[in-house]
């Protein structure tokens, strides 16, 4: 039977007890996944783009402040519906062990056990108020800090992508594109992910491509989604093209796709993959502490996969990262996950407090600043020239300073909670 006084209060310490270590399990579970390479998303991306409010913890800790959020408050809705199915059904007048008719019954748990029904309401409100309060501080730009950045989205067809009528295709657009941009004045031009798929590190090779020769006769600077050479290996990689046509700049793609662009386990399976394998050479990752320097400043840049990771953009972040821009094709994918795509680098913008860049084959391309909200999104299958101006920021959010000091903390409270409940 469940009863007033200090049984209840045990019952109602319990429960919060239940709910603190599930939220501190799903939060290190979630902590633990995203460090291998099957990893997708968390459970924070659910409010992403639309809710920016609760987004807004994620600047406190990260994407789990946001999970921490929603399982804490789902899992207090949950307790209280087992606290009144409980109580509705196994409730006794304690005074004489008499059954309480239906009614009774329901009018007294509702008095005893009214905390479980506040709590959950409670801290929802509290915070989506502190999220309220983060997204609605001046976004304050200095005009120095402009950058007028264009964007092509090249519409290129993943059937035809890497044969000739792809290529041809790639270069008339793009090169049309940039000099379209250069023309209005633009600072940079960001492509997609692998929008010219040659090996740009070879000068010879890049020198013959028309869009090379635009960047010579132009002299804006590109940043180009193709692929560089790490010795015997290639890199799906951004690279930035001066206004003289040299690299300035290069970010390889961290996160490879499994099976889509690498081999796992390739350190013990290599020798045999490159026996049986009739190319020359294997797409590996980019090293986790490379840095994007441009003549802007310092970027934070992500291709497709990583922006499902959100310490890639973190550690740019604290390394000087200024704005952020990321590189996706996505041309394989439906519409719902361009959108699902797009969710994440809403996210990263939020929790980096900058402003973002992002370049897509067939959608969505956009931009975005530092409170999430989408300045401009192109449409899907469409090519597409756009320019906008971004702000570069130093600002340091709790979670770019940090990191996620949340999870733990979760987990020495859920331990001591435990220990507490048992005695």
């Amino acid at each position: 039977p469940l009863q007033g006084g200090a049984g209840g209060g045990s019952s109602k310490l319990s429960a919060l007890t239940r709910v603190l270590i599930g939220t501190a399990l799903w939060c290190a579970l979630e902590s633990i996944w995203s460090t291998g390479s099957l990893w997708w998303t968390s459970l924070s991306y659910t409010q992403s783009p639309h809710n920016l409010a609760i987004l807004h913890l994620g600047q406190l800790s990260g994407p789990s402040a946001v999970t921490a959020a929603i399982v804490a408050v789902n899992g207090l809705i949950a307790e209280a519906w087992l606290e009144g199915s409980s109580a509705t059904d196994a409730v006794t007048d304690v005074t004489d062990g008499i059954r309480l008719p239906p009614r009774a019954r329901k009018k007294k748990v509702t008095g005893n056990n009214l905390i479980f029904y506040i709590l959950p309401a409670t801290l929802c409100l509290v915070l989506h108020f502190i999220g309220w309060s983060l997204y609605n501080r001046p976004l304050i730009q200095e005009a120095g800090t402009a950058l007028k950045i264009g964007i092509i989205q090249g519409n290129i067809p993943n059937e035809i992508k890497f044969d000739s009528a792809g290529w041809r295709r790639a270069l008339e657009g793009y090169t049309a594109g940039y000099k379209e941009l250069a023309d209005r004045k633009v600072d940079a031009v960001l492509l997609p992910e692998t929008a010219l798929p040659f090996i740009w590190t070879n000068e010879y090779e890049r020198s013959t491509l028309s869009f090379y020769r635009a960047i010579l006769d132009r002299g804006v600077v590109a940043w180009v989604g193709g692929f560089g050479q790490q010795e015997n290996s290639i890199t799906n990689s951004l690279l930035a093209i001066g206004k003289t046509g040299e690299i300035v700049g290069r970010y390889d793609k961290l996160k490879l796709v499994p099976l889509g662009e690498y081999i796992p386990f390739y350190e013990i399976l290599g020798g045999i993959i490159n026996r049986l394998s009739p190319l020359d050479a294997q797409l590996v990752p980019g090293n986790s502490k490379q840095l994007f320097d441009t003549p802007f400043g310092r970027a934070i840049v992500g291709i497709c996969y990583d922006s499902a990771f959100a310490e890639i953009f973190r550690y740019q972040a604290a390394k000087g990262g200024e704005f952020m821009l990321t590189a996706s094709n996505n041309a394989h994918y439906k519409p719902p996950m361009l959108a699902q795509h797009h969710a994440l680098d809403v996210m990263r913008a939020i929790e980096t407090d900058r402003w973002a860049a992002i370049a897509t084959n067939t959608g969505y391309s956009a931009f975005v600043n530092p409170r999430g909200e989408t300045v401009w999104m192109s449409g899907i299958n469409t090519y597409e020239v756009r320019d906008a101006t971004i702000y570069r920021r130093q600002t340091k959010t709790l979670y770019v300073r940090w990191g996620d000091r949340l999870t733990p903390l979760l987990l020495v409270l859920a331990g001591l909670m435990r220990l507490i409940v048992r005695n």
